[in-house]
């Protein structure tokens, strides 16, 4: 007996359609996909949700001192000429920035092999390439779904029936996070 389902594809190909049914899952909330994909995607994202449960609190805060460009009331850089060139003018801030201990790094990394970039576009600017932001989503698990989830063990994705698919009749379901 398989450990795992081939749906019909090669294994390239099978990787990719599940990275990209995962990194939907986790981004969205919610997907929409036939029963064999959902209980494949559900093992792979019900382990990327323990990884961040598990590591979730795995970091030190560090203060690190950031040279930041100096900005007027529009939100423009301020450039003062030094030398007969026009030069922005920096200053130091110190920010606090959380530090991966090694696990936690290890964790996001492990994470990051699965999940595809993901980039949002603002509803006024669909089908541009301006103002689009990339979505770490690895932040995302970590900050958002894992804390959600810490005092469960497993059990962090539902799969809803739908009923019949129109074109061939296979099952749709509603794979969401619990």
């Amino acid at each position: 007996m398989a450990k795992y389902r081939k749906l019909g594809r090669t294994s390239s190909q099978r990787k990719a359609l599940l990275r990209g049914q995962v990194t939907a899952l986790l981004n969205n909330g919610k997907i929409v996909t036939t029963e064999a994909k959902a209980k494949e995607v559900r093992k792979i994202a019900e382990g990327i949700i323990a990884l961040g449960v598990k590591e979730r609190d795995n970091y030190e805060e560090v203060t690190v001192k950031a040279k930041v460009a100096r900005k007027d009331a529009d939100g423009k850089r301020v450039k003062e000429v030094v030398d007969g060139k026009k030069v922005t003018v920096y200053d130091e801030v110190d920010k606090t920035i959380k530090k991966d201990k090694p696990s936690r790094l290890h964790a996001r990394r492990e994470m990051l092999k699965v999940l595809y970039p993901v980039k949002e576009v603002p509803k006024e600017n669909a089908g541009k390439k301006r103002n689009t932001k990339e979505v770490d989503l690895v932040a995302k698990i970590f900050d958002e779904i894992a804390p959600k989830y810490a005092d469960r063990n497993g059990g962090y994705t539902r799969i809803v029936k739908i009923g019949q698919r129109k074109g061939d009749g296979a099952l749709e379901v509603l794979l969401e996070l619990v």
